[in-house]
């Protein structure tokens, strides 16, 4: 026997008894955003690396240490997609859509990064993103910050709190920048060694850092909040006003960088205790200057991504829906396959979900499957059924069964299922 081919270290199967969950949460998702006015689009899992360099930022890690790269027959090198904002302004800049509209957009699907996999995080997953176009108002925040908690609270996610802050336009960060250098240079033999070689490249990433002693270095360090413009400052007056008014309360976290370097002004974070710890499963905030930086024209723009494997681990799971049958069919004899057949596309063609036992068995072991599948009803059909045009319906939890017409099966399935 030949060994078995493993899977790729981080990358997991996604099987049938957990796709319901991943179902339910991904057609919630379009439900909501839909509600707000955002439509899907889909863009390739693959692209120039130049794209994430330029976007993301060549000093951050993910560029550095995380992205799967590779040249291709071409000669091209190129990289599966770590994030999804990267691609959707390219596919944005591509189709011409920013050419002063708005434009509010969201994707669904897979990323890609080389990191240590570990429950919640893994190097195949799976994101929601939510991008807007066009609108540089504090109230484009704000609506995004109101449908992810909509979202988040329709999907069960309890014990949220909203983290926020903001990283000012990209002159007050060079400045900001300057002083932070200052700072973390006097201290860094308290540092972890990632977070000095950090310093001269992207210091703001430090204030990120989870190792304990580099938290206790940054908990004195200078706040980007008090080095902001006037237009900064004022937008992110307003942002605050505006959740004020709306009732949501929040944390003005000054540690809040985010890990990707075309950030300006909004950063936000939902995040959740229920795993213990607060847990974050919602990440975003503005990003002015991308579209430019990506070859596009001068566009605003605002957007956020949830995690679905985290997400799944807080949902509530008696809202899922099952996917049981509404009706498991049994045929009984070679001789009845053919009506049994008909019987079950008839049912389906009236608009119900119904399993049909192929390769045959006794009765007690298709019961069995039937018990197995979920389904409130079996219907049997015999030799004495398929002669006489009957079914016979049997309740899978009282035990009751009744001979019916085989016109009247689909409505007393019906009842059945309520």
């Amino acid at each position: 026997m030949a060994d078995k081919i493993r899977p790729v270290r981080g990358m997991n199967d996604v099987l049938p008894d957990e796709t319901p969950a991943w179902q339910h949460l991904e057609k919630e998702a379009r439900r909501v955003l839909e509600g707000y006015g955002y439509a899907e689009v889909r863009f390739p899992h693959l692209e120039r690396l130049e794209l994430f360099a330029r976007s993301i930022g060549e000093d951050t890690d993910i560029v550095e240490k995380e992205m799967y790269t590779f040249e291709d027959t071409g000669g091209d090198t190129l990289a599966l997609r770590p994030e999804g904002t990267a691609g959707c302004v390219r596919a944005g800049i591509t189709a011409g859509l920013f050419r002063g509209q708005t434009h509010r957009l969201y994707y669904i699907g897979p990323m890609f990064r080389h990191e240590r996999p570990q429950k919640g995080r893994y190097r195949q997953f799976h994101q929601v993103g939510v991008e807007a176009f066009g609108a540089e108002t504090a109230d484009m925040d704000v609506e995004q910050i109101l449908m992810a908690r909509r979202l988040l609270s329709d999907l069960g996610v309890g014990g949220l709190n909203l983290q926020l802050n903001s990283l000012g336009k990209p002159e007050d960060r060079r400045a900001y920048r300057a002083v932070l250098i200052d700072f973390l240079e006097a201290r860094q033999d308290q540092l972890c060694d990632t977070c000095r070689q950090r310093i001269p490249r992207n210091p703001m990433r430090v204030l990120d850092c989870k190792v304990e002693g580099c938290q206790a270095v940054v908990r004195d360090a200078p706040a980007i909040s008090d080095h902001l413009g006037e237009v900064s400052q004022a937008h992110f007056d307003r942002v605050r006003n505006l959740l004020d008014a709306a009732g949501v309360p929040y944390e003005h976290n000054p540690r809040l960088v985010r890990g990707l370097d075309y950030y300006t002004d909004t950063v936000f974070e939902w995040t959740s205790d229920q795993l213990g710890a607060q847990a974050t499963v919602v990440a975003g905030g503005r990003y002015d200057g991308l579209v430019t930086e990506i070859g596009g024209p001068s566009t605003p723009a605002v957007g956020f991504a949830l995690g679905i494997e985290r997400l799944l681990a807080l949902m509530d799971d008696e809202r899922i829906p099952g996917k049981a049958p509404d009706a498991f069919l049994a045929p009984l004899g070679t001789g009845v396959e053919a009506s049994a057949l008909a019987l079950a596309e008839n049912l389906r063609d009236r608009g119900l979900r119904v399993w049909y036992n192929c390769g045959g068995g006794s009765l007690k072991s298709q019961l069995k499957k039937a018990d197995r599948s979920g389904a409130p009803v079996s219907l049997v059909i015999g030799e004495q059924e398929m002669a006489d045009g009957t079914v016979l319906i049997r309740d899978l939890v009282t035990g009751d069964q009744q001979s019916v017409a085989r016109g009247e099966a689909a409505e007393i399935v019906r009842t059945r299922i309520g």
